[in-house]
């Protein structure tokens, strides 16, 4: 399990590796619009995964409201929110069943997706997941839970300083923190800010919750 931390950390740093780790993000972003926008009544129109590592959730509904600005947040906190319920998941003993959940929520995303590079993207990772999960050994099962709990922890708050570059340049005024401020009136720095906040709060929850494991079976 220390191993799968520290292949995280590499997957998040390393620039090379990034890019395909950022997809991962992507996917977990893109889900958090879609869920949060059925949650909140919100008819969920399709979601594009692009080869840049860039997504797009559309849904329709009402323009403003509590309801849009749940969706809008929903996407940058997501993968903090992930990583920390298959943390959870990971301590309480169900390796195999974190497994099985990411592999039906990409099954259920799959159903979703409107462009074929998403398409295969999602096939292909859902796919894999679901015959690791069922044809993998118990360890592997394990470690592969544990490096996807990590990568969702450590990369989250990348992509929040990946978007506060572009709003500096003024390359970002559609982006999430662009429309929530519009909505709110509230500066986007205001919503940077949060969204940096609560993602370095989730890596640092998750760790409090996963180290104490990790230094355990360590000893």
């Amino acid at each position: 399990m220390t191993g799968s931390a520290l292949v995280a950390l590499a997957l998040v740093l390393h620039p090379a590796l990034w890019r395909a780790t950022r997809l991962v993000v992507t996917i977990t972003h893109e889900g958090g619009h879609a869920v949060a926008a059925l949650v909140v009544g919100r008819r969920l129109r399709g979601i594009r995964l692009h080869s840049d590592t860039s997504g797009l959730t559309v849904s329709s509904g009402r323009p403003s409201g509590p309801g849009m600005v749940a969706m809008l947040l929903a996407g940058y906190l997501g993968p903090a929110l992930v990583g920390l319920g298959a943390a959870l998941l990971l301590l309480d003993g169900h390796a195999l069943g974190l497994m099985w959940a990411f592999a039906l929520l990409l099954a259920l995303m799959l159903l979703q997706i409107r462009n074929l590079y998403g398409f295969v993207v999602v096939l292909g990772f859902g796919a894999g997941l679901g015959l690791l999960s069922w044809y993998g050994a118990a360890g592997t099962q394990t470690a592969v839970a544990t490096l996807l709990t990590w990568v969702l922890l450590l990369a989250a708050p990348k992509p929040v300083l990946e978007l506060t570059r572009q709003h500096q340049a003024g390359r970002a005024k559609h982006s999430d923190a662009g429309q929530l401020s519009r909505l709110t009136r509230l500066p986007v720095a205001l919503w940077l800010a949060l969204f940096g906040l609560l993602n370095l709060g989730g890596l640092g929850l998750g760790a409090v919750l996963l180290v104490p494991a990790l230094t355990s079976l360590a000893g």
